[in-house]
């Protein structure tokens, strides 16, 4: 077999979360590792130990538990924005490895809840910690379909990421009103909540 179908097969049993908790760049770096033999099996939280056993088939390894280095597994959560607080800075929306997150600069976004993924890259960079992971309850098992979408979703974002920047339409703020902007936006926002 060839190590690029070994790829195929070995990516299309992980997740497709993007979550990044494996230390590589998504699932399909992390498959490459796998099919190098540079990565070992049980570095996928969200697979899970299933996604584990499934692997040491594939790859004809023993099976080990899941690295805590890398995080538990755990039951599927998605990402909640607290709109009353959110200040638009669209810096979410940048982390979301699969389009998740709608919204505008300046404007309150959204989770598209059903795209989600609960890989958590959306915390970090949020300055007003506005946004909270909820444990699902109506369907709370992540399928093979829904890895598919994902992966579909994450390889449409990464096309267009890639391709020539969009024409602007408007003239660009400099950094420092950028700055400006966020600075702004935060004050605002502190005082909303201290009034709350």
């Amino acid at each position: 077999m060839s190590t690029l179908a070994l790829v195929d097969q070995i990516n299309a049993l992980l997740p497709q979360t993007q979550c990044t908790k494996c230390g590589f760049n998504g699932c399909k770096p992390y498959a490459q590792a796998l099919a190098s033999d540079q990565a070992d099996i049980n570095r996928c939280p969200p697979g899970g130990q299933d996604g584990v056993v499934k692997l040491a088939k594939l790859l004809n390894k023993p099976i080990k538990p899941i690295d805590p280095e890398c995080g538990e597994p755990g039951p599927l959560r998605v990402a909640v924005i607290d709109e009353q607080h959110c200040i638009g800075c669209t810096l979410c929306i940048q982390a979301c490895p699969v389009d998740a997150i709608v919204g505008a600069n300046k404007r309150m976004h959204t989770v598209l809840a059903d795209w989600c993924t609960g890989c958590d890259l959306c915390l970090p960079p949020c300055p007003v910690d506005c946004i909270e992971m909820i444990e699902v309850t109506a369907q709370p098992q992540w399928t093979t379909a829904r890895a598919e979408l994902a992966k579909q979703r994450y390889e449409t974002r990464e096309q267009r990421l890639a391709g020539p920047p969009p024409q602007t339409l408007a003239p660009v703020a400099s950094e420092a009103e950028k700055q400006d902007a966020v600075t702004t936006a935060l004050a605002r926002a502190r005082a909303r909540r201290a009034q709350q």
